[in-house]
This record gives C-alpha cells, structure tokens and sequence, in this order.
C-alpha cells in the first residue's frame, strides 16, 4: 500500500480513518527508525505479542490492535518518549487486563493477573510488568460504582509511579479527546467515565516528578482542556423543547 510522504506529520485519528490500521503500522514503523537495532527489535517483539494477543478484539469501528499502535505513537511523537520501556508497557497496556490466561501460556496456577504479569516480566523485564500493572483494572466490587472505583484505582497506582502516568495520558487522550471518533451509546457512556478523570490527569501531569519536558506537559495540558470541551458538548447540552 502506497502511504503520503506526510503520513509521519498526520493526525493518528486521520490516519486511522484513511488510512487505517496499515497506514498506523506504517506510521509505528516511521517512528522506530530513530531507536538503534536492538531496541527496534524489542518494540517489534512488543507489538508482534500485541497483534497476537488482541487479533480478535474490536473497538467499535476498528480493529483494537489501532488503539495500542496511536497509544504507543503518542508516546515517541507527540511525548518525545525514548524509554523503550515506557512505549513496550504502552502497546501492552491492555494485555494482562484482557488476555491474562493467553499471555501465561494458560498457566491453570494462581491468579491469573499475577501468572500474565510473570510471563510479561520474563519475556520484556520486570521494568515493563510494574508499568503495565500500574495501569490494569483489579477486580471491582460489584456492589459499588465502577466508574468510581476505577478512577480511585488510577489515583494510588498513578500516585506511584511515574512513567505509568505518562502510558495512562496517552490512553486518555485517545479515549476521552478521541470520543468524537466513536459512535452510539459508547459516546456518552465514555464521556461519563472519562471526563471525572481530567483533574486527576491535570494534577499527575503538573507533578514534578512526572517524567516529561514543559513543552510535553503543555501540549498535554491542552489536550485535557480539549477532552473537557468534548464532554461537555457530548454531556451539558440542554434539554429541547417539544
């Protein structure tokens, strides 16, 4: 497939509706080039487990594997990420969470969260399996709001570590600024989720000790006030008259 010589200066959402998951592989291939042989082989490896272990998974429109390619290419691009760490948990984010028995190789013995995130430290280092922890659902109460419950997760697991936040942003960004890309009932369920969680990002990112430049951390903020203007679109328009 022949791609645009400004595919690496597009928009991933732009990409994603021209071009669409080819034109993304494309794009994460562009922005490897500037990491050396090994750690090209380490993102490669990351993602060929990716592609594997959601190969079936949709999200609304697409195929999943595009959610984890514009996470991981936010991280090199847009972040100015060179931690090879950081961008293998950011295509992996959603692993442990969705594919735990299929990433332990269907170990039957004890958790299965705990067995997936053993088989992650084995195969690209206990550095990549804490991240990805950080940002993986635990099991919620079911007696108790889900939404709530993941946004007081984030705030513990985020409160600790660093780099995980940087991961959970860019999966931010493409859900919530990216909610105007989706369609039916998801539009304002995610909305609601989501929108709560813009301060919380606002604070994480504001910390010092957050891993980013100042320039990364304003463009950042701007995206959060875009998220906030969507929601708002989506959730406070007011009641039509008969």
């Amino acid at each position: 497939m022949d791609f645009p010589p400004h595919l690496g200066s597009m928009p991933m959402h732009a990409i994603t509706e021209i071009h669409g998951e080819p034109g993304l592989l494309e794009r994460f291939r562009l922005e490897v080039q500037q990491f050396d042989d090994g750690a090209r082989a380490r993102l490669t490896a990351a993602l060929d487990l990716a592609a594997e272990l959601h190969r079936d998974d949709r999200r609304v429109r697409e195929p999943y594997l595009n959610h984890l390619l514009r996470v991981a290419i936010r991280l090199m691009h847009h972040y100015q990420v060179r931690d090879v760490d950081v961008i293998v948990a950011g295509l992996l984010h959603d692993a442990v969470e969705d594919h735990p028995s299929e990433l332990a190789d269907g170990d039957p013995e004890g958790d299965p969260t705990e067995a997936a995130l053993a088989a992650l430290a084995a195969r690209f280092g206990p550095r990549v399996a804490t991240l990805v922890a950080a940002v993986t659902n635990p099991l919620y109460d079911p007696a108790r709001d889900r939404n709530a419950q993941y946004r007081e997760h984030l705030a513990v697991s985020l409160d600790r570590e660093p780099w995980a936040r940087v991961i959970k942003v860019s999966d931010f960004t493409d859900n919530g600024v990216g909610v105007i890309h989706t369609v039916g009932p998801k539009v304002v369920s995610s909305a609601r989720k989501y929108r709560p969680m813009v301060p919380l990002f606002r604070d994480l990112i504001g910390r010092p000790d957050t891993p980013l430049s100042p320039a990364v951390k304003r463009h950042i903020f701007g995206q959060l006030d875009l998220a906030e203007e969507r929601f708002s679109a989506i959730l406070d328009q007011p009641a039509r008259s008969n």
